[in-house]
Order: structure tokens, then sequence, then C-alpha cells
């Protein structure tokens, strides 16, 4: 249904290119920009301006490409609902950081569809921000994020509350302790989260707040993937700070030690975010309920 102009815009758009985006949809790029300008008299805006090496998005233009976004997402949710109608299958399409990837929450899903027959999950692991875009853009029907959503159109429901800590190895002699000081930080090698991450940014904000910078300590590596840094932190390569909940399963079998940091708190709450038009409120508080049985094992 809808307009094949879009799918022609949203790759020029990608791709910053007429040339690359007609390359992509075996077209001729007379064709591309043809149709681009097109949409833009249609609209009475100028959609992209030519920069110094490729094409960029006007003001005007990154708002039509918001809703481009959306008007595709919506349209593929159409078809697929259509198509599933006759099966009587829902299929959900969640967002989570790559903390909740770690934890508990992928086992919950994972457990809700696996209980449910008529349930089909998608879960798409980004950054906070990109996942907000993607839910702004019905691309997402869900999103569980490690903070409340600060826009009006959507709702949230709090799934749970988790805090940083300190997670070395358990022969690291910080494990003995009760708990860690800054200068016991300075002193190790950190493996940290990459600086985009939510997670090292709390922790960030909080050195910040007791007049204190990261710079001043020894961070020798930076990895996106949290499996990896536990598996640093098991071969007592270094010590890092994550999310208590993204180490639970180590944790309980032994394989590592966490300790609380001293004059931080790093609390954080952990949501269900939502359009409030979504079709489906009772499966939120399901999926919550099962992933409070999930944590309580």
């Amino acid at each position: 249904m809808i307009d094949v102009r879009v799918d022609t815009l949203l790759a020029v758009a990608e791709k910053k290119s007429f040339t690359k985006a007609a390359a992509v949809l075996s077209l001729t790029q007379p064709a591309v920009s043809h149709q681009v300008s097109q949409l833009e008299k249609e609209i009475g805006t100028k959609i992209f301006i030519r920069g110094k090496n490729e094409l960029q998005l006007t003001a005007s233009g990154k708002i039509v490409i918001k809703y481009a976004r959306r008007m595709k997402a919506l349209n593929e949710s159409l078809l697929e609902e259509v198509a599933e109608a006759g099966r009587s299958l829902t299929r959900l399409r969640i967002g989570i950081t790559h903390t909740s990837e770690s934890n508990e929450v992928a086992e919950a899903l994972a457990r809700y569809s696996s209980e449910n027959p008529g349930i089909a999950i998608t879960i798409i692991t980004d950054t906070t921000k990109n996942l907000y875009d993607m839910l702004d853009s019905y691309e997402l029907d869900l999103a569980i994020v490690d903070e409340r959503p600060n826009k009006p159109e959507f709702s949230s429901l709090m799934l749970d509350t988790d805090y940083l800590v300190c997670v070395m190895a358990c022969e690291n002699p910080l494990a003995k302790k009760s708990m860690v000081t800054l200068t016991d930080l300075r002193r190790e090698k950190l493996i940290l989260r990459l600086p985009k991450s939510e997670t090292r940014n709390l922790f960030k904000s909080h050195l910040l707040s007791i007049h204190e910078s990261l710079d001043n300590f020894n961070v020798i590596l930076e990895v996106d993937n949290i499996a990896t840094i536990k598996d640093c932190i098991r071969k007592d390569l270094g010590i890092s700070v994550l999310a208590r909940s993204a180490c639970m399963d180590e944790l309980r079998k032994g394989k590592i030690a966490a300790l609380p940091i001293e004059n931080l708190s790093m609390a954080r709450e952990t949501n269900i975010v939502y359009h409030k038009d979504f079709p489906y409120p009772d499966i939120l508080h399901v999926i919550l309920a099962i992933y409070q049985s999930t944590t309580a094992k």
C-alpha cells in the first residue's frame, strides 16, 4: 500500500547519495532523482542539499524522513498482521539495550513467547537513543531501557530497579573487601563499555558529581559486548563497572565478584516503554510477572 517513492527516499537518506541508492534499488540515478524531486514538489519543501561529499538532510528533510520511516514501519506492521490474522498470531518487536541482553530480560521474553503459542517476538538490541528513534517511528512495539521516557506520547511500566557495581575476578584481592574505594579503582586496570553506553555515562556522571574525572583512571580496554568484558574479568585481566543485573548468572555461579563503590550510589530504573496507543496492554503485565518470577529464582 505504501508509495514506492517512500522506499526510494529512505534509501537516498541512508546512502546519502542518489547514485548509491539507485544501485541498491536497481534503478537508474535519474529515476531516483526524479522520484525525490516529485516528493519535494508534493510536500512543498527541499529534502536534501548537496554537502561537500554527500547529500545532507535539510531541517524539513529530517522531519520528512522521520515520518517516512514511520509510514514504512506501519505499512510493514499492517501487512504482517493481515497475513497472521488467520493464524491468530501476534508479533511483537521489542528493543532492548546491550545490558538487558545480558540479564534476565531476554530470558523472560523467551519464556513469555514459549508459554504463549500465539506470540512471536523479535528482539532488537541497540543503544537507548536508537531504540527510542525506532519506537517513535513504530519500528518497535516496545523498548526496554534504563530510564523513564521523556516524550508525552510514550508511557512506561517499571520492570526493575538496578545499580552499577564494581566487578572483578574472584581471585582479585578486591573481592575480599566489603566495598571498593575510588583509590582502589585508580590502582586497577579498567575494562569499560564504549563511551556511548548508558552504563558508562551513568558511571561518568556520578564521578563528575563528586568532582572526579574518568581521565584519572587507568582504562586499558573499551568493549561494547558485555559478555566479552565478563570473560576478561574472569581471567583477571582487569575490573569493570557494570549493571549488577548483567552479572547475575555469573554471580550465582561464583564465577566473578561484585561490590559497591564507596560514595557512588549508581541506581537506575529499567522500564518497558511503549506508545500510549499500544494495542495489547495486558501483555505488559504478563511480561512483568514472568520477569519477576525469573529474577526470583
